[in-house]
């Protein structure tokens, strides 16, 4: 990927926001054919029942690891991901160059970190640890909103930004 162009201007978080609901429907077509896999290698013991579903222990991680290996390769191989492509948006350094290894890594954490909310289901329900995890996902996306770069909260953090592409 060359450097900036004079035609490249930082991503509007309205933008950014509809590629996330495109890379939306890739995670669950990935986690669905894993699942399918998964339960097709195990004969069908990735989730069984006795009254409450029981998924394996192994299952959930797999599933993140899964998720997280198509957000780094799409980063890390030029700059975008399926959602992003249609909507001409691509993922950069400070410089409009492609982000180092650390950075995709370190923006994906900063970006996942709200997930760790849902592990206050036992403590707060299963509702409220969603809505808590929803609400901390709507601030990490609004810092994108006052920032002038429209940096949400995991692009300050890995020092990356969203530039629309022409």
């Amino acid at each position: 990927m060359n450097a900036i162009t004079a035609t490249d201007v930082y991503c509007p978080l309205w933008r950014r926001l509809t590629a996330l609901l495109y890379d939306l429907l890739a995670v669950v077509a990935i986690v669905m054919v894993m699942g399918y896999v998964c339960q097709r290698v195990t004969g069908g013991t990735v989730v069984s029942t006795d009254g409450h579903a029981h998924i394996a222990w192994w299952y959930q991680p797999l599933q993140a690891l899964v998720v997280s290996a198509y957000f780094l390769a799409s980063w890390l191989r030029g700059g975008q991901t399926l959602g992003m492509r249609p909507w001409r948006i691509r993922v950069t350094n400070a410089d409009g160059l492609r982000i180092g290894p650390v950075q995709a890594v370190v923006r994906l954490l900063v970006a996942a970190a709200p997930m760790l909310l849902l592990a206050l289901a036992p403590l707060v329900g299963t509702r409220g640890a969603g809505w808590s995890a929803l609400v901390a996902w709507a601030v990490w996306f609004a810092v994108a909103a006052f920032d002038p770069r429209k940096r949400a909260m995991h692009d300050v953090v890995a020092r990356t930004e969203l530039r629309c592409i022409r």
